[in-house]
């Protein structure tokens, strides 16, 4: 009967000592948890708008820095053929001066699909208006000089 009564109440130490220790062990609240979604949908709704800018910015170095390898491809393309101010060469025919496997190589566009189309030699290459149109928030006409369009 005794070991009973000593088992019973070891039972109920046990017991009342797991209940303590799961108060004791508290989660997080809703609210503490709805505290840290809104901190986090604050910083990305400061972050994100400076990652789009920054994304389209690059775009438009990448489309001034083609335009660049254009002039020059041209230019090259004009000295060893022989061609004169003013002559048009065609975009299979700059092209071949660039580096191979490029998306510029191999497709005369620019990132976004526009065409920049047969060159003239001795003229500047010019943005697409397309490009323009769609960096022009963040790439104003100073920024394209001299290939402005």
């Amino acid at each position: 009967m005794e070991r009973r009564t000593q088992s019973k109440q070891t039972n109920q130490i046990e017991t009342n000592m797991l209940s303590k220790l799961n108060k004791r062990r508290g989660g997080f609240t809703l609210v503490e948890i709805m505290i840290v979604v809104a901190i986090i949908a604050l910083l990305a709704a400061i972050a994100v708008p400076g990652f789009l800018r920054a994304r389209k910015r690059s775009q438009a170095t990448k489309i001034l820095n083609d335009l660049r390898m254009i002039d020059a491809a041209v230019d090259q393309y004009a000295i060893e053929t022989n061609r004169g101010t003013g002559s048009t060469v065609a975009i299979t025919d700059w092209t071949s001066y660039l580096k191979s496997g490029t998306v510029l190589y191999n497709t005369g566009n620019d990132l976004f699909g526009n065409p920049y189309g047969a060159q003239k030699v001795d003229s500047l290459p010019s943005v697409p208006q397309g490009a323009y149109n769609t960096l022009s928030d963040v790439a104003p006409l100073e920024f394209w000089s001299p290939y402005g369009p």
